[in-house]
């Protein structure tokens, strides 16, 4: 139910179960629920702002690599919008692991740390979309496509949006070190890991498939 809603009953429905004495059972639970919709409002909108703060904090010394050097944050704020402006999705766990996704594998956050703060839920997701540094980049990139498809759907969500960011961006401003065939390759890896997750979210595989219509 939308805020507005929430306190436009809660607003009508208190006073006239006071005024009307009414203490009965249908009473006090429809009062506790309008009262539990603004709660569960105020903790979603608090969980995704959290991530952003977060996120914004343990990326500050980073930038991504485009021509520009931009903010590192911006990219984990770019998938968020993915999801939720371009795909229609609003879950909240799952923007809160958007924004997150690369705090395990480029900052010095740990698992527990996201489990503490933010909950089971989002810290699992932000897991499954990381890759082991400890590994060689060849090894890793073959491993995102052969585990892409077991995924659980929040990750798949996570993924499908990196990918469409990503791809974009290559497009738009590629890494100045970057030849021709470098940034060929990184679009048909990413479309190799995309095709291993079809089938998730089809307005979300639309919107990689027009951004990788622009392979150079």
């Amino acid at each position: 139910m939308p805020g507005s809603a929430v306190a436009t009953l809660s607003i009508f429905i208190e006073p006239m179960c006071r005024a009307a004495g009414k203490t009965g059972t249908i009473a006090r639970r429809l009062i506790e629920e309008v009262r539990l919709a603004r709660h569960v409002k105020r903790g979603r909108t608090r969980l995704f702002v959290d991530a952003v703060a977060f996120a914004a904090y343990k990326h500050r010394r980073q930038r991504r690599k485009d021509l520009e050097a931009s903010p590192y944050i911006n990219h984990p704020i770019a998938l968020a919008r993915v999801l939720s402006v371009e795909g229609g999705l609003c879950d909240p766990a799952l923007l809160a692991a958007a924004v997150l996704h690369d705090t395990l594998e480029d900052t010095e956050t740990t698992y527990e740390e996201l489990k503490e703060r933010f909950g089971l839920p989002v810290a699992a997701v932000v897991l499954e979309v990381t890759d082991d540094k400890t590994l060689p980049k060849k090894e890793r990139k073959r491993l995102q496509i052969r585990h892409a498809a077991g995924i659980s759907r929040r990750a798949k969500l996570v993924k499908l949006a990196d990918k469409i960011c990503n791809v974009r961006d290559v497009a738009a401003s590629p890494p100045q070190s970057w030849p021709l065939r470098r940034r060929r390759q990184y679009f048909d890896w990413a479309k190799a890991v995309v095709n291993r997750m079809r089938g998730t979210h089809r307005k979300l595989e639309r919107l990689f498939d027009e951004a990788y219509s622009r392979r150079p």
